[in-house]
């Protein structure tokens, strides 16, 4: 009798590869943190430093579901062979990596082309200089803010943005984006409840 051991590894061989396929998705949710809002409570932090003075900055472009949820952790692919060149949008190697292991590696694409899709991402987007320009704090509406990337971004409207807030401060803008980088309206949209936050100023 022949061994069993050789036959099964023979039968193995012969059946067909199937490929790793990463879990499907609806959309691309693109989060742009307020860095005035985080430097706040992360004074350490090497986004904060004092020759540092960013606006918005990417904190993820994220596969969801039109629940509002999404994949995360799909696989253990390598990330991005100089993550460096990512720290003028995203400034932080920590968030870079973070990105990459719980989102990107569910997108379906390699790093390079992932992180590719981050900077195009938010290069379509223009950030507002009522924002980025003002010199002291501003109080506004949740309303006012999404007109304010309006009138900078004559491409979005409400419906394809959620303000996110914390303590009546802006934390986030997210815009929803299809796979083509369109804008979208929000399949579960989420809202910042304050009547008015606090709009800290690029120092």
């Amino acid at each position: 009798m022949k061994p069993l051991l050789p036959l099964l590894l023979l039968a193995a061989a012969s059946l067909p590869v199937v490929a790793q396929t990463s879990p499907k998705f609806d959309y691309y949710l693109l989060t742009l943190s307020w860095s005035p809002e985080y430097c706040h409570s992360h004074t350490s932090s090497t986004q904060c430093a004092s020759d540092k003075h960013f606006g918005f900055v990417v904190h993820g472009l994220w596969p969801e579901y039109k629940t509002g949820s999404g994949p995360q952790h799909c696989g253990n692919q390598p990330g991005l062979s100089d993550p460096g060149s990512m720290l003028d949008i995203m400034p932080d190697l920590g968030l870079v990596q973070h990105e990459w292991t719980t989102h990107g590696t569910c997108s379906g694409l390699s790093a390079d082309q992932y992180f590719g899709l981050i900077r195009k991402a938010f290069g379509g987007i223009r950030q507002p200089t009522q924002l980025t320009s003002a010199t002291k704090q501003q109080t506004l509406s949740p309303r006012q803010v999404k007109q304010a990337f309006e009138t900078a971004n004559p491409q979005l409207n409400d419906a394809e943005m959620m303000i996110n807030c914390a303590s009546n401060y802006l934390q986030a803008v997210e815009i929803c984006l299809n796979k083509s980088l369109q804008p979208i309206s929000c399949p579960a949209p989420r809202d910042c409840r304050a009547s008015i936050i606090r709009v800290p100023p690029v120092h």
